[in-house]
This record gives structure tokens, sequence and C-alpha cells, in this order.
């Protein structure tokens, strides 16, 4: 198991940007793919982006792409995801998932994630 706490919430103007860290414990964490999900009020939850083990693939979804940025920093057990242009349709929780992984394709299935944080809150006003 790892344990991942989520940070870097907050309130931001639309347009403006975050940067949402996860911070693991426990395990060596470079064994582990990450994803970051949100959920929106009265929503289902979704997948926002994914990095393999080692950080040479990642995936986003297409509302997010070439807008969040996700990357990682094995030596530190990180995994950030930095938001650009935020949009009020951005505001939801974070959460940041990992599963013990050494294959190169990114998770972006909710199931394949057996371990979650808590989450971190993202509100952009217009």
């Amino acid at each position: 198991q790892v344990q991942l706490v989520e940070s870097g919430g907050g309130l931001v103007q639309a347009g403006g940007s975050l940067r949402l860290s996860c911070a693991a414990s426990g395990r060596t964490f470079s064994n582990y793919a990450v994803g970051w999900f949100r959920q929106a009020p009265g929503e289902e939850r979704e997948f926002v982006a994914a990095i393999n083990w080692s950080g040479s693939s990642t995936y986003y979804t297409d509302s997010v792409k070439g807008r969040f940025t996700i990357s990682r920093d094995n030596a530190k057990n990180t995994v950030d995801l930095q938001m650009n242009s935020l949009k009020p349709e951005d505001t939801a929780i974070y959460y940041c998932a990992a599963r013990w992984s050494q294959t190169a394709r990114p998770k972006i299935l909710e199931a394949e994630y057996g371990n979650w944080g808590q989450g971190t809150q993202v509100i952009v006003s217009s």
C-alpha cells in the first residue's frame, strides 16, 4: 500500500493557474502508475490525467489537453498536476490515485487504481 496526500488546491480566477501535488509514502513510489481524477458537485468522478511509473508516458482527457501537465519526481515521491488557463468547469475536488505497475501504458480507468488520496478542492471563479 502507498499513502497519498494531495495539496495545492484553492480558489483562482478563470484564466489563472494552480499546481497540485500528490505526495506518496509507504512504498517505492517509482513502481507506481499515478492518475489524477476529479469530481464536480453532483457529478461522477472523472479521469483527468495519468502518468506511468517512469514518467515516460502521459495521457489526458480531451478537455484538459494543452492546459494541464502531469509530471513526476520519483526522487521526491511526488506527482504534480500543473493546471493553466483554468475554467469554471474545472471546479472540482481533485484526487490522485496510484497502483503498482511497471507497464508503459498510463492507467486511465478508476477501477485500475487501489490507492487514493483524500482530495484537494479547486474552485475557479468566472
